[in-house]
């Protein structure tokens, strides 16, 4: 009998084609659960009533993916004959994760890691002050350790290929990326010695890997081998991230040094990006898209990338807010073009799932308001309102002719270039933009406000 059930699950397994994802969403912060490759949208599955969400894909590749509900997303490991279910409460995204059915145990390594390397970000932010050689057996006792655990993860499990590579790329290069960010904070004034010593793991890794081009920890570690490479003798990192020159030079080094044109591309559109959302360089970016558009072969990416500067130009000084819907605390949807209202108007962003940067906007929207209160100050939720949110309003005692909803975010974010929580919109009575890449936090948002 033994001998026969084992036949039989073999047998299943080899029937058993494609691959199945489903899962459950506690305190959901929107309708939909999505599926993206890189930057391609696979699919977008709408929760039941009970919270859930299922697909079986008959033809998906094996590969990563981003699994997203907005405002967040995690990475997953998908292959073929994997049938997986995910359980995550909103409210603490990351956190709640977990991963049950055929091909959990590789994707609960992928988050355990994650949470691991998150808490030690802490840790690790105070030791940037020590000498290399410390700083070094610190990095490296911490890569011993999840070696170890991914020794007895893989003894455990009949990894493919695929997933050995993928769940250990998942503990190297995160701490690859913490010995260059650690150079690059450190400055570049090291001698050639000393360069050989501590750079010696970078013998070890790979530049064109495109098995990884969609992988997190593998995308920064590059990107941050590169603007290492990048940085000048003598030049502080903190300055020259700040300038265009040192975005280009970053593509001469991705030009030079990295290959796999999947992983270029997917590189050279991450330093593009970058670049073209430091508004403050907008009178250098036509001179940064020309030298890009020589090193990138992506289509999709350059039209991406252009439609993104338009929308950026779209937002400039003195031009109409673009208009989107929104969505008011009687759940009446109102076009954005009747927010000004004769008034000039501060737009400030929010988001359910982040609620104590919420209690701190409402803390600094009173302090504002007592010193201009011939303002208006509108704050826009990122998702559409729900009864939870009618509570809190109450409770705490907020106007809520002033509170609005996105109802579409990708395309109120597209529209508003809207890319942080912290944003603010500065709008005069007419609607037009006076300030459309401001910051809500930042003390340089009264300059302007004075000037009102």
């Amino acid at each position: 009998m033994i001998l026969f059930a084992f036949t039989s699950c073999q047998s299943r397994d080899k029937l058993r084609s494609g691959i199945f994802l489903g899962g459950q969403i506690v305190n959901p912060s929107s309708r939909t659960v999505a599926l993206y490759q890189g930057v391609n949208a696979i699919e977008a599955l709408e929760l039941d009533k009970k919270l859930r969400f299922e697909r079986k894909f008959d033809s998906l590749p094996s590969g990563i993916y981003k699994l997203e509900h907005l405002p967040e997303y995690q990475t997953l490991l998908l292959e073929k004959q994997d049938s997986l279910w995910v359980r995550i409460n909103a409210a603490v995204f990351n956190e709640s994760i977990v991963y049950s059915g055929i091909g959990a145990s590789k994707n609960n390594f992928l988050i355990e890691l994650f949470l691991r390397q998150k808490q030690e970000n802490n840790f690790l932010s105070t030791k940037y002050s020590n000498n290399k050689k410390s700083f070094k057996n610190i990095v490296d006792s911490l890569l011993n350790e999840k070696k170890q655990l991914w020794i007895e993860m893989d003894s455990l499990n009949n990894l493919s290929p695929v997933a050995q590579k993928v769940t250990q790329a998942a503990y190297i290069y995160p701490y690859a990326n913490i010995k260059e960010r650690y150079a690059l904070l450190r400055g570049s004034k090291w001698t050639t010695k000393e360069d050989s010593l501590f750079f010696k793991y970078r013998r070890f890794l790979a530049f064109d890997d495109n098995d990884l081009a969609f992988f997190d920890p593998y995308i920064n570690y590059i990107i941050n081998y590169i603007s290492q490479r990048a940085l000048g003798p003598g030049e502080s990192y903190f300055k020259a991230k700040e300038t265009t020159d040192f975005n280009i030079r970053r593509l001469e080094v991705l030009d030079k040094e990295i290959g796999g044109n999947l992983l270029r591309n997917n590189i050279a559109r991450a330093i593009t990006f970058e670049e073209i959302l430091r508004f403050e360089n907008r009178d250098q970016h036509e001179r940064f898209l020309q030298y890009y558009a020589t090193v990138n072969s992506s289509p999709s990416h350059l039209a991406e990338v252009l439609n993104l500067h338009k929308d950026i130009n779209k937002m400039d000084y003195g031009k109409p807010l673009p208009k989107t819907l929104l969505q008011n605390t009687s759940r009446d949807t109102i076009n954005s073009t009747s927010i000004p209202n004769g008034y000039p108007s501060v737009i400030y962003f929010w988001s359910q799932t982040q609620m104590n940067q919420y209690k701190k906007t409402l803390e600094r929207v009173e302090f504002l308001k007592e010193k201009y209160d011939d303002i208006r100050f509108i704050g826009i939720c990122i998702q559409p309102f729900n009864s939870l949110v009618d509570q809190i309003q109450k409770m705490m005692k907020i106007e809520t002719k002033d509170q609005f909803a996105l109802i579409n975010f990708e395309k109120a974010s597209k529209a508003w270039v809207l890319t942080v929580l912290n944003k603010s919109i500065i709008l005069n009575g007419r609607g037009d933009i006076i300030e459309g890449f401001g910051n809500f936090s930042d003390d340089d948002l009264e300059l302007i406000l004075e000037e009102l």
